[in-house]
């Protein structure tokens, strides 16, 4: 679906993009995230043509962007940051609007307008579109997107400042129009809605790929899992200085690095008249590896 090769953007001396590459099958959901100024942003509008690389190569679903960056639209899905709607117009009107810009017969845009209201559980009431709420403003920006029945669709922060249900809800439906054979761009500062939806990650450092993969294959590259022993012990009884362990509510808890740890830390529990009540097993999030890439680009920076 996606193919991008060395994708650069500057401005001036300054790199937005450098050198960016990755491939993105069809009906699958793609994850782009980094800190800020990473160069997310600059590479979904690249994605939608919105604006031209400096340098690369991007095909899309057999079209080169960069050559012909309008025959990308009729296949496009396209939300930025922030819904930018016009206000005085009602929801109908707007996505009839845009559905007529993308040359939509009269029957075919109610019907599909009909369709999305309702899966986006959208109760519009005939308002102005500048009445709505904010998480009711970003699903009439997405059912905008989808009103032409893209297959790629590029979003940006698609639940950015929506609270926990509306959210919620987004992700879901994100998740069932893959199911349907969309493919997805996403980027999000909720990293664990990344995690839940994407079936490949590429995070970004500085304009440049700092790793890409599966949740498995970044997992794996991140660190291997840690391990967290929690236990008992007979009353009045406190562990030893060897376990290192910490009170947590009525028992102890200790921390592993690796399953040959775990197992030592299980048997000095039992040595100790013990009981393992449970251990838990905790794989690097995203988060931590944004953290441990922060971490990495301060410490080559120098003081």
């Amino acid at each position: 679906m996606i193919e991008a090769r060395n994708l650069e953007k500057r401005y001036g001396d300054f790199s937005a993009l450098d050198g960016v590459s990755f491939d993105c099958a069809t009906a699958e959901c793609f994850g782009v995230i980094g800190h800020n100024g990473a160069g997310k942003t600059t590479l979904l509008k690249c994605l939608a043509g919105l604006i031209q690389p400096t340098s690369g190569s991007l095909v899309i679903d057999g079209i080169d962007v960069l050559a012909d960056p309008v025959a990308l639209k009729a296949r496009l899905g396209y939300l930025s940051e922030e819904s930018r709607l016009y206000e005085t117009m009602t929801v109908p009107d707007y996505l009839g609007f845009f559905g007529e810009l993308y040359g939509l017969a009269r029957e075919t845009v109610l019907e599909r307008q009909a369709r999305l209201l309702d899966a986006l559980g959208l109760d519009h009431g005939n308002k102005r579109c500048g009445e709505l709420s904010k998480g009711m403003k970003r699903k009439v920006a997405i059912a905008r997107s989808l009103i032409h029945d893209p297959s790629l669709l590029v979003y940006d922060e698609p639940t950015s400042g929506l609270d926990p249900m509306t959210s919620r809800y987004i992700a879901d439906y994100l998740a069932e129009l893959r199911a349907r054979g969309k493919t997805i761009i996403l980027s999000a500062h909720n990293l664990f809605q990344v995690e839940a939806l994407c079936d490949h990650v590429l995070i970004l450092s500085k304009g440049r790929c700092a790793a890409f993969g599966t949740m498995d294959e970044l997992r794996n590259r991140f660190g291997p899992p840690k391990y967290r022993v929690l236990f008992s012990l007979p009353a009045g009884r406190a562990p030893g200085v060897e376990l290192a362990a910490v009170a947590d509510g009525s028992g102890y808890r200790v921390e592993a690095g690796s399953i040959e740890e775990m197992n030592e830390i299980t048997a000095a529990v039992a040595e100790e008249g013990g009981r393992v009540e449970r251990v838990e097993s905790h794989s690097p999030t995203l988060e931590e590896m944004l953290v441990s890439l922060g971490v990495r680009e301060a410490l080559r920076a120098g003081p």
